[in-house]
């Protein structure tokens, strides 16, 4: 077989032509002409009884010479049994791995913790309350971020994890301690979605540190409330809409920021069923929340239109009437009326529970609805979704028919039973 029959002068003077031809040198190697003047080396070979063809380079940046030595090699490969487009394959494809390694490699070390964990934040905080997500930051930023915010996420172990949480423990702040650890278990779980980090190194952690105890809303005892309610009804001195708010907070036992921010376009009122409709956005459990209205608490808006509406908040501030009443103002409004560390606004659905629970008239889901608990048994809350609404309507009927009687002196109901007696 003749060999190495091109020179470089040859492959100069070689014009394009309509369509692409080959200058062979021999050997399987060739020089391919395109129309628009490219020259491409192509390699021809037989490799197990199958032709193959393999591409060496561009003329004149590879040379007849380095075109020659590469068909050489070539050839004594697939005498040794390899096919040169495999090992071609194989070379690039190792070449590839390498870099994508050493890109993956130097993404780890850039990708800290801190960096996960604000991607995460900024995903999250749009679903929350304002004061929740500035709750979540300032706990990251003051008891995490210093401990583990710079160092790569991947590199971060499950006693890093630990170490970081006992320091927090360690003050005494077991609350903090439990949140901490929920938000950094989360951050892990996008983390290993978006590929920066394998595992998660904060689960499984509950048990290992203090349960924190249950924050209590100070609340006094069914046998005390007949005495708030006539405290309330006798007293003259407090303004006429944070005396209503109180009323109302009685009557519907929401939570204060629920009642606080409650906007009058929120209630159905021209109808038999008179309805408040809470938003979601308004809610704890961000679900959307339905308050049936007593004819007593219907009355309670009906004197507020005096003080508000039709549009803005139900219970304004005095002197701003576009922002909401002051949590504060109720507040204190239970301490002049000598509650201070007795009860608390809150502390009216405790109350309420409480009392409902005791009567037995009502099924505990529907207690649960109507306080907007988030329901923990997955077939309870599925069960749940009918929510109940004309027993809860009942119920809250009751409720306010019950209150108004604790407000009847003790010798009025006996007078009341006489008779029905005598009847």
């Amino acid at each position: 077989m003749q060999k190495d029959k091109l020179t470089e002068l040859t492959i100069k003077q070689a014009k394009p032509r309509e369509k692409e031809y080959k200058l062979s040198d021999g050997g399987g190697l060739y020089l391919l002409v395109h129309p628009r003047g490219s020259r491409y080396w192509r390699f021809d070979f037989r490799f197990v009884g199958k032709q193959k063809s393999s591409s060496f380079g561009v003329w004149p940046g590879m040379s007849l010479a380095v075109a020659r030595k590469a068909r050489d090699e070539a050839r004594t490969k697939i005498k040794s049994g390899i096919n040169p487009i495999e090992e071609k394959k194989e070379y690039r494809r190792d070449i590839r791995e390498k870099i994508e390694k050493k890109d993956h490699e130097e993404k780890q070390i850039f990708t800290t913790f801190e960096r996960v964990a604000l991607d995460w934040y900024r995903r999250q905080a749009s679903q929350w309350t304002e004061k929740h997500s500035a709750d979540v930051f300032n706990s990251l930023s003051l008891y995490v971020f210093p401990d583990i915010g710079n160092r790569p996420i991947s590199d971060i172990s499950k006693q890093d994890v630990i170490a970081t949480l006992r320091k927090i423990e360690a003050e005494g702040k077991h609350e903090t301690c439990y949140r901490a650890r929920q938000r950094i278990e989360a951050i892990f779980d996008y983390a290993e979605v978006e590929e920066h980090c394998t595992g998660n190194p904060a689960q499984g952690l509950r048990s290992v540190f203090t349960k924190p105890q249950p924050k209590r809303h100070p609340s006094i005892t069914p046998k005390e409330f007949p005495e708030l309610l006539h405290k309330i009804a006798a007293d003259d001195s407090a303004f006429p809409p944070t005396k209503l708010a109180m009323k109302f907070m009685i009557l519907t036992f929401v939570r204060t920021k629920e009642l606080r921010f409650a906007e009058w376009k929120e209630f159905n009122l021209d109808c038999e069923e008179p309805l408040w409709i809470v938003p979601a956005d308004k809610m704890k459990m961000r679900k959307t929340h339905h308050v049936p209205l007593a004819p007593q608490t219907v009355k309670i808006l009906d004197e507020m239109r005096q003080f508000s509406g039709p549009d803005g908040y139900l219970f304004p501030q005095i002197r701003n009437p576009k922002k909401a009443i002051s949590e504060n103002d109720l507040l204190y409004y239970l301490y002049r009326l000598g509650y201070r560390r007795r009860h608390t606004v809150h502390g009216f659905r405790s109350l309420a529970d409480t009392m409902l629970n005791e009567s037995r008239k009502w099924h505990p889901d529907v207690i649960e609805l109507q306080l907007a608990h988030q329901e923990q048994n997955k077939v309870r809350r599925a069960y749940n979704r009918a929510e109940h609404l004309d027993e809860r309507r009942k119920m809250m009927l009751w409720w306010a028919d019950h209150v108004d009687s604790l407000m009847i002196p003790a010798d009025v109901i006996d007078l009341h039973t006489e008779r029905k007696l005598r009847a």
